[in-house]
């Protein structure tokens, strides 16, 4: 997998490139600048361990982080088992999402896309922190 130039630039002047990989529960796969996953690693551990819901995602989150080295032509070596995870095969979506990056498929990331949308039209009520976001 290669990151555009703008990101490539980016990554190597916020971690030196170094980058954690792990997935999400919608199956795609979470890319964060190593400053960036410390942080969240951090409010992981601090997480009340014996509810059921967090052990799940302390053990999907943390449990399949992978530190990988963005290379001089911007690329990471993904696993077999992340790329499984996703179903990552040739075609593949990279989508900024502020403090990191989410990796698709690109047949998933249409389908969502468009799931999204329908589920936008027909939930017509905001919530008070998205009421008072302007766009």
């Amino acid at each position: 997998m290669s990151f555009p130039s703008r990101y490539r630039e980016k990554l190597m002047e916020l971690c030196d490139g170094q980058i954690v990989v792990t997935v999400d529960p919608d199956r795609c796969l979470l890319v964060y600048p190593m400053p960036e996953w410390e942080q969240i690693e951090q409010k992981l551990i601090r997480l009340p361990s014996l509810k059921p819901q967090t052990r799940r995602l302390q053990r999907l989150l943390m449990g399949h982080a992978t530190e990988v080295q963005l290379d001089g032509a911007g690329r990471i070596l993904l696993s077999n088992p992340l790329r499984e995870f996703a179903s990552l095969d040739k075609k593949i979506v990279l989508t900024g999402q502020g403090n990191k990056f989410e990796l698709w498929d690109e047949a998933t990331w249409s389908e969502r896309c468009d799931q999204w949308l329908q589920e936008a039209a027909e939930d017509f009520e905001l919530s008070e922190e998205l009421e008072s976001l302007s766009l």
